[in-house]
């Protein structure tokens, strides 16, 4: 399992080329191999390719617009040709799959574009919140997903730290998506007064140690990747940085 940064953490400085340019090189000299691109500015997928290139990084997930997904999914496929990516991810459930009337809709609409992903040699990849644990008609909206579309046509992007949000267990979940998580978010949850916040992996309170020799007995995880959505002040390089020393602390690279 290889270690990667999930550019959100850093959405701030990547919306120009230059401060995309400087932030890789940043990324790179923490140790991280690989990215995953999210929340960029409108930046060329050639220019981007060749700057992760120059600072020694691989693409290796995406989250994509999913309305571009829908309607413009052979571009989206070239793209990610240019990008050397074979991961193409949808960051979140847009709001009108969200509730019990609607939700249904979502692989009526997705099918087709994940079928073309899929022939391309490529897969589409769904990424959690805590509104996934919402259940609907006694099934949760995560369960719904898995069932709708097959492994070759949908995979899942676990996040961490939504999954302890939704008041689910990752190993549990983490086993019951084998097969279907290539990659996984890493972040962890610590407390501050009343709630719950996120922070650098090994800085809060999950069980890093239990997830990762979960991931590792399972098999089939190829990319670790840190996020960190909210850095609660801190230099979101800095926290991608702890993030890294920590669980380069124990193994991984």
């Amino acid at each position: 399992m290889i270690l990667g940064a999930q550019l959100l953490t850093v959405r701030e400085y990547t919306q120009t080329e230059a401060d995309f340019d400087y932030s890789m090189g940043r990324v790179a000299a923490m140790g991280y191999k690989t990215v995953q691109i999210s929340a960029i500015g409108p930046i060329p997928a050639q220019r981007v390719r060749e700057i992760c290139d120059k600072h020694g990084l691989a693409i290796v997930l995406t989250h994509t617009d999913p309305n571009r997904i829908l309607n413009d999914t052979e571009a989206v496929i070239r793209e990610h040709e240019v990008l050397g990516c074979k991961y193409i991810g949808i960051g979140m459930m847009p709001q009108k799959y969200q509730s019990a009337e609607w939700l249904w809709h979502f692989a009526e609409d997705f099918r087709e574009p994940a079928k073309k992903i899929a022939a391309a040699g490529k897969l589409l990849m769904y990424h959690n919140h805590n509104i996934e644990f919402r259940k609907f008609g006694g099934k949760r909206m995560l369960d719904i997903l898995m069932e709708s579309f097959s492994a070759q046509e949908l995979g899942f992007t676990l996040d961490t730290y939504w999954v302890q949000m939704g008041g689910g267990d990752v190993c549990t979940w983490l086993e019951k998506l084998r097969g279907r998580t290539p990659c996984v978010h890493l972040k962890d949850m610590a407390v501050r007064g009343w709630e719950p916040i996120m922070a650098p992996v090994g800085e809060g309170n999950m069980d890093f140690d239990k997830i990762l020799q979960t991931a590792e007995k399972l098999g089939g995880i190829e990319y670790l990747l840190v996020e960190q959505d909210d850095c609660q002040g801190e230099s979101p390089f800095d926290c991608l940085q702890v993030s890294y020393n920590n669980l380069h602390a124990k193994g991984y690279e």
